[in-house]
């Protein structure tokens, strides 16, 4: 079973928390230890150096340095929690100030001659100190610093070994890692608190967003995730939360296309399947055939061009369709298509103005999606243009040298409620689209999509009843 992300930062932190206390604890018993055994050799190396300076300045033998042990060093040594073991030059224990020597005359300390090595290394440097059993002649380990007691005009010395159990120092090391250990514990205990906490708050805005994916993946996208903190976590719930927001308005769009979709495919294919179902079973007269048949027709070109501005809309969003920026004369691409369109033109009477005195404008971008783009607006602008009406063409570069091209016609206008959304796919001004019944409401959005891919930017422009005016720009590479 896998652990959720919630136990293990608890449980990593809390075993980090653990881990670090027992390494404070080992740091501290080394310290103390290393404090002690300190202690204990500068309290030892007092007793032994003021015995020496004793037995020199009283002018001592070693009879009666061996006396002034005897009957003085046991008070002092049993109230400094050490003892005293005198050996003379040869190592041979002379004195034992231990409570089993003074009742016997003998005990374990002075039953072995002192070690060689330690004897050696007492009388080459004059002192000595070990942490250890005496070279197991003592039961139990003990720190134990060695002198050279000299006498006056006398070549014989003494030995002093001053000795403390080590057990006397584990006594008090162990009380005070139980004081440590009850510290921590009770350290441990609000550090749990202080974690679980931490990993709960930390760990449930990754909980919330596992739940709402899982809702989201059902088709809810009514979970948000509330943001508590301005931290990485705060910024990721924000994140989720603007994604959620996206894939809303996403999903709007994408059932508004289908139902769009579907509406502008079922009414020309129903148009279609009516007439053709009617000239087959006699409901349309033979002598009126023809005249359907053109209306049939109409039908299956509107709906062949709706799948031509799907496709290509498709295929520009995809980014399969690649751009090929090359040099060319914009304002030839307008006089062609207007030209192509004159019969369109002529109909409907329209009076073309600034296209004979349009100046020549060079840009760089992919021809032939331009040549759509500008096709589409002209197109429209004819469509949207009423009877003896005009259009104006115009060509002009700003200050940063971006080539613009103006197409403005006379007519209704746009109504300023509209003029927001006339980019937007399968938008159409007229809802009963019966203004202009063969526009698929495509025509802008490609347009629009086209000027974006070159980095462009189209801005529309327009007075109800009056005109429409739409302006975009090509940058300067």
């Amino acid at each position: 079973m896998k652990l959720k992300i919630f136990k293990k930062y608890f449980f990593l932190t809390s075993a980090i928390v653990i881990c670090s206390l027992a390494f404070m604890m080992v740091i501290l018993s080394f310290f103390v230890n290393n404090y002690l055994a300190h202690d204990k050799h500068t309290t030892l190396q007092k007793y032994c150096n003021s015995i020496s300076k004793l037995v020199l300045d009283n002018n001592l033998n070693e009879k009666q340095f061996i006396s002034f042990i005897n009957y003085a060093t046991p008070s002092i040594s049993r109230t400094n929690d050490f003892e005293v073991l005198v050996a003379n030059s040869l190592g041979e224990p002379i004195l034992c100030t231990c409570d089993y020597y003074s009742q016997n005359y003998i005990c374990a300390h002075t039953q072995n001659t002192i070690p060689e090595r330690i004897l050696n290394n007492t009388i080459t440097k004059g002192e000595y100190f070990e942490i250890g059993n005496f070279d197991n002649n003592f039961k139990t380990g003990s720190y134990t610093l060695g002198k050279v007691i000299k006498y006056k005009n006398s070549s014989n010395f003494s030995v002093i070994f001053a000795y403390s159990e080590t057990s006397n120092t584990s006594y008090f090391l162990l009380n005070i890692i139980k004081m440590f250990l009850m510290a921590s514990l009770a350290t441990i205990i609000v550090m749990f608190f202080a974690v679980f906490y931490t990993s709960y708050r930390l760990t449930k805005p990754l909980k919330l967003m596992a739940q709402a994916s899982r809702c989201m993946a059902k088709g809810d996208f009514s979970n948000r995730i509330p943001v508590t903190t301005d931290d990485e976590v705060g910024e990721l719930a924000m994140a989720f939360n603007n994604m959620t927001d996206s894939l809303i308005k996403l999903e709007s769009t994408r059932r508004s296309f289908v139902a769009n979709v579907s509406h502008e495919l079922k009414t020309p294919m129903t148009t279609i399947g009516g007439f053709i179902d009617g000239m087959i079973d006699g409901t349309i007269p033979q002598n009126k055939c023809n005249e359907y048949l053109v209306i049939v027709s109409d039908e299956v070109k509107r709906l062949s061009r709706l799948v031509q501005s799907m496709l290509s809309l498709a295929k520009l969003e995809s980014g399969e369709m690649k751009i090929k920026i090359t040099e060319f004369d914009i304002s030839k691409t307008l006089i062609d298509i207007v030209v192509a369109q004159g019969q369109n033109i002529e109909s409907k009477n329209i009076n073309i103005i600034g296209l004979d005195t349009i100046e020549n404008s060079i840009v760089f971008a992919d021809k032939d999606l331009i040549h759509q783009a500008v096709y589409n607006l002209i197109d429209n602008a004819i469509k949207f243009t009423p009877k003896n009406g005009e259009i104006t063409f115009k060509t002009y570069k700003d200050e940063h040298k971006n080539t613009h091209i103006v197409i403005k016609n006379t007519g209704v206008g746009i109504p300023p409620k509209d003029i927001p959304h006339i980019f937007d796919r399968f938008y159409k001004v007229d809802r009963s689209r019966s203004a202009v019944k063969d526009s698929t409401g495509l025509g802008l959005y490609i347009v629009k999509t086209i000027i974006d891919i070159h980095s462009g930017q189209i801005t529309v422009r327009s007075v109800e009843d009056s005109f429409t005016e739409f302006n975009f720009y090509i940058p300067e590479i």
